[in-house]
């Protein structure tokens, strides 16, 4: 899933991104990678919604170069039944605005938090980039 996900982003899929959340999908977003306290934290996308979410990262596509996405899996834990699990997974991508030149960096640590509909992992819930210290 976290390959999955890596290569959407490396190939601009809008389509390839959107498959992997699953319908009742939400994305907490902290305000900079140093905020740990969730009480700072906002929504921004709202629950998914296929259309909104596809139309959201596809205009991040046209506008932006994708200058560089590094990311690490860190660690993997699936369930002893084998229908949900996380992966921490260290994000470091770099997107380039097209006309105004500006940088837009995700940096941090995420835990993607998985679970199995039907025969098929999906993205259900997935914490906003985060510093920690290794």
């Amino acid at each position: 899933m976290v390959d999955r996900e890596t290569n959407a982003w490396d190939t601009q899929n809008a389509d390839a991104l959107v498959d992997i959340f699953h319908p009742d999908m939400v994305w907490p977003w902290p305000p900079d990678a140093r905020a740990h306290d969730p009480a700072a934290w906002v929504m921004p996308m709202g629950r998914y919604s296929r259309e909104r979410w596809k139309e959201s990262w596809q205009e991040l596509f046209d506008t932006h170069t994708l200058v560089h996405n590094k990311r690490s899996t860190v660690k993997v834990v699936a369930t002893d039944q084998q229908d949900g699990g996380f992966a921490v997974v260290d994000v470091d991508t770099l997107w380039r605005h097209k006309q105004t030149g500006a940088d837009f960096h995700w940096k941090g640590r995420a835990c993607k938090v998985y679970t199995k509909l039907g025969s098929e992992w999906k993205l259900i819930a997935h914490t906003g980039l985060l510093e920690y210290k290794k």
